[in-house]
């Protein structure tokens, strides 16, 4: 049985030793000549359910049994897997998508690079490993949020041919909305979200798996999450951000629901698709009370702050007279003002005037 350290955790531990400001994350491990029962007799915990994993009974970290693959149908889950203790580390490292993360450490910490890796780490390159690259339809989403990872890493011009090809061949018409989703999270919480959408624009990609993204408004969408990135805005709101692109906020909406968005990202999309026009040009307190009260502030003052915060972004605008206004119309007490109304009936309009009032106070402050 050997046991070597792969994939991100290698690279990532090349890039901090030639001075990148990287923390290598999680370490995944791929074990050499052994069977499951022998795993098992060791303590490890299986997991896997489309192949051998195993976590370490000490440290959890996961161990998977060395193996190769075979595309038996189309999209991402069209492949049979095959581990046994005759595969070896150079055929497990060859299936996997980028040479920079085809790399392995023994347990002396020797490199075996059979790819390159290490080569194209030092040019910032990201090259597929080999013709399997296009089997696997999620790689063109991995190579997208990578790009978004290490912005000054570009795409080999013969994996982006690659990739484009996939895409004709209808292969990201068969990825699901919730990996989509993932792998889109990942990206958009990356250092520089726009190289994500350049990638998969570039590559046909994004058309197809949100064609209700204006192309004319890539532009300023990219240059806003890359803002957002800045901003270190949640990542309800970069998922705001960029599918409140789309032109009606019915079908920014739309688009939300069908890649699978948290809830919470398809409400936030619903509220900056409808109101970011309001907040660059309503000033009058009725109105803003108003749109507070549209944007569910009193209930949820939180959601109400990742939205200025989008908006902030996405405008490159200051929110600061919106909170002091947030804040005039939230001091009021609206159980006192309900328990002065004339009538039961008349308590939501008595409240509504109550915060206009103090939104207008503060205004004249």
């Amino acid at each position: 049985m050997r046991v070597y350290t792969v994939g991100g955790w290698v690279r990532d531990t090349l890039l901090a030793r030639a001075g990148r400001a990287i923390t290598p994350g999680d370490r995944d491990w791929v074990v050499v000549g052994a069977t499951p029962a022998a795993m098992a007799a060791a303590g490890f915990r299986p997991v896997g359910k489309d192949f051998p994993v195993f976590l370490h009974p000490a440290t959890q970290e996961e161990y998977a049994l060395a193996r190769t693959e075979r595309k038996t149908a189309p999209g991402y889950k069209g492949f049979v897997f095959h581990a046994d203790p005759e595969v070896t580390l150079e055929q497990d490292l060859v299936r996997r998508d980028l040479t920079v993360n085809a790399m392995a450490l023994d347990e002396a910490g020797t490199l075996i690079d059979p790819h390159g890796g290490e080569r194209d780490l030092a040019a910032r390159v990201l090259r597929h490993v080999s013709p399997a690259f296009t089997e696997d339809p999620v790689r063109i989403l991995r190579v997208a949020r990578f790009a978004a990872q290490f912005p000054d890493f570009t795409v080999a011009p013969e994996t982006g041919e690659l990739m484009r090809a996939m895409v004709a061949a209808g292969e990201a018409d068969a990825l699901v909305p919730e990996r989509v989703m993932q792998e889109l999270s990942r990206g958009l919480m990356q250092a520089r979200p726009s190289r994500m959408l350049a990638v998969l624009a570039a590559c046909g990609a994004l058309a197809r798996l949100a064609p209700d993204l204006p192309e004319a408004a890539l532009p300023a969408t990219a240059a806003a999450l890359d803002r957002a990135a800045d901003a270190a805005l949640p990542l309800p709101s970069r998922l705001a951000l960029l599918l409140a692109a789309a032109p009606t906020p019915d079908s920014a909406q739309a688009l939300a629901e069908r890649l699978r968005a948290p809830a919470e990202a398809i409400a936030l999309t619903r509220l900056l698709a409808e109101l970011r026009g309001a907040l660059g040009t309503e000033r009058e307190p009725e109105a803003r009370v108003r749109l507070f009260e549209r944007a569910d502030l009193f209930r949820r003052p939180e959601r109400f702050e990742d939205l200025l915060r989008a908006w902030e972004v996405l405008a490159q605008a200051d929110a600061a007279p919106w909170r002091r206004a947030a804040a005039a119309a939230r001091s009021v007490d609206a159980g006192q003002v309900a328990a002065q109304a004339a009538s039961p009936a008349a308590i939501p309009q008595a409240v509504h005037a109550a915060r206009v009032a103090a939104v207008a106070a503060q205004g004249a402050r």
